[in-house]
């Protein structure tokens, strides 16, 4: 067996003295599965047509949305969870260093292809202590830009999701699938995903919240391992790296289809009830 220079000796060592600080302690090879990247097409399932009146009104756009072009159940090839082994539990004084410490291994990453179109790395956004963490798929134009998830239109629908559950966004902690943008938006590839979300793993593993609302069919995928409609995963609550996870519609869907909003609602009063949480008492008209 070749001897290792000095240099990467000393760098490897780096390496495991920085995952022994995060508990990560077991490492192993894992055979590639081709059959985790094969693509399936699936037909779209479209849920039932139902009016947004329940909902709250802060949902509500003022402008005429967009017509529904394409579903939130955009075909993404079948995977199998490639997770790390979930670290242990990090002391609450210590989070915000351990975050730092994942934002620091990832520095200016050049791991796959979409660093090549990115203006900033999107790392996360919140409350490192919160209860209720949402992921998503990805950034957007407005997300590249300033380095922050959900900061455009959809976010703006998210940050009124999140007050009619009773939270302020600086309550919650919001990351995505994959932290550069994909090329137009589009669904990030399989390797992208793959690449990139065992550092939001490790960032859940860090904050450790209650509960997480995967927004979409691509967080759901990747956060579950398995490629289901989303008729076929919401409504029930599963569980993920001991914490509690509940499947609903991406908000730039529901900016396309608002007909949504009112299904979204009735996932996120799931998590509320998970949460103990009640909906802030309306002002009498």
């Amino acid at each position: 067996m070749p001897m290792l220079d000095p240099a990467t000796r000393e760098a490897l060592e780096a390496r495991l003295r920085f995952y022994r600080e995060l508990g990560l302690t077991d490492f192993y090879r894992r055979p590639i599965d081709r059959t985790n990247i094969s693509i399936v097409s699936e037909d779209p399932t479209i849920s039932q047509e139902m009016g947004a009146s329940s909902i709250p009104s802060e949902w509500v756009e003022d402008q005429e949305s967009q017509s529904t072009i394409d579903q939130e159940t955009t075909p993404i090839p079948p995977r199998k969870p490639i997770q790390p082994p979930p670290i242990s539990a990090v002391p609450s004084e210590d989070r915000v260093s351990a975050l730092r410490i994942i934002r620091e291994d990832i520095g200016d990453c050049t791991r796959c292809t979409l660093h090549k179109g990115r203006n900033k790395v999107v790392f996360a956004d919140g409350d490192p202590y919160a209860r209720l963490m949402f992921v998503g798929e990805g950034p957007g134009a407005d997300e590249d830009a300033q380095g922050l998830p959900f900061v455009g239109r959809a976010g703006q629908l998210l940050n009124n999701m999140i007050a009619a559950m009773g939270l302020k966004r600086e309550e919650v902690y919001i990351a995505n699938i994959v932290k550069c943008r994909p090329p137009q938006n589009r669904t990030p590839e399989p390797d992208e995903a793959n690449t990139c979300s065992p550092f939001l793993f490790r960032q859940i593993d860090v904050v450790r919240p209650e509960v997480i609302v995967a927004l979409g069919a691509t967080a759901a995928t990747y956060l579950l391992g398995q490629r289901q409609p989303l008729a076929g995963l919401r409504g029930r609550v599963h569980s993920f790296r001991g914490t509690k996870l509940i499947v609903t519609y991406h908000p730039a869907f529901l900016l396309r289809d608002p007909r949504q909003k009112k299904e979204a609602w009735a996932d996120l009063q799931i998590a509320m009830c998970e949460l103990g949480l009640k909906p802030p008492s309306r002002p009498a008209s």
